[in-house]
């Protein structure tokens, strides 16, 4: 592919959330957030179109403004607080074909992804290519053994597997979790199984420093903090 053609990005921006109201389109150091990963996607140069799937009449208004394509509006079905982010993506990749348009390849990029950079979506598209994988998925390792791990039970602290307790970190097996900020896909496959992938995800590893959950605004702020040291290159970028 290497050009841009048979793939899209599809970024999944609803409406609705209740922990940060209007947080897809919310500020984030000057511009609406969603505007960074269309922006990504764009400059990226591997995507045919660049699509958001929203429910959101101003969120189009401002994805179209940032050169992102909303070709239909979202269905009452999949804007529910319910429905899987699969539930969107086959709706998305469904109407398409009825449209006449299948796309080969497809890239599914959070709205509230800052960090995802064009450097990181071709590294990740290139490994979806060269491994033949159903799918990739960017992670990130934990920074502290999860099998060391401790929970309160009767008020007290105890060890969730007490046989690790007392081992050392690099005796214990490095375990990571989806940094949550896009997945590549080959679209056949993906929808052979509807997204329950029978091969899993190919892991893309991503550095600590630029991952962030955004689900609080303490966490809106860490993020800030994070991208502009990324971006003034305190720490090495992917």
């Amino acid at each position: 592919m290497g050009n841009g053609k048979n793939a899209v990005a599809i970024i999944t921006a609803r409406g609705g959330s209740k922990r940060i109201p209007g947080k897809n389109k919310k500020e984030f150091l000057g511009k609406p957030i969603i505007c960074y990963s269309i922006e990504a996607a764009l400059a990226s140069g591997l995507f045919e179109e660049v699509m958001v799937s929203t429910d959101d009449e101003e969120i189009a208004k401002i994805s179209r403004q940032a050169g992102a394509s909303v070709p239909f509006m979202r269905s009452e079905a999949t804007a529910n607080d319910y429905a899987t982010t699969d539930d969107v993506l086959l709706e998305v990749l469904e109407e398409y074909e009825k449209r006449g348009r299948i796309f080969a390849y497809m890239a599914c990029i959070y709205p509230t992804a800052p960090f995802v950079t064009e450097e990181k979506l071709k590294a990740a598209f290139q490994l979806l290519v060269e491994e033949g994988a159903s799918g990739v998925m960017p992670v990130v390792r934990f920074s502290f053994p999860p099998q060391r791990g401790m929970a309160v039970r009767n008020g007290r602290l105890a060890y969730c597997q007490p046989e690790n307790a007392m081992k050392r970190s690099q005796d214990l097996e490095p375990m990571y979790h989806d940094c949550g900020q896009f997945y590549f896909y080959d679209v056949k496959k993906y929808r052979a199984c509807r997204g329950d992938l029978e091969d899993g995800y190919v892991p893309f590893p991503v550095p600590e420093t630029e991952v962030q959950d955004i689900d609080h605004m303490t966490d809106w702020k860490l993020a800030e903090i994070k991208y502009r040291m990324m971006g003034e290159g305190l720490w090495k970028r992917r």
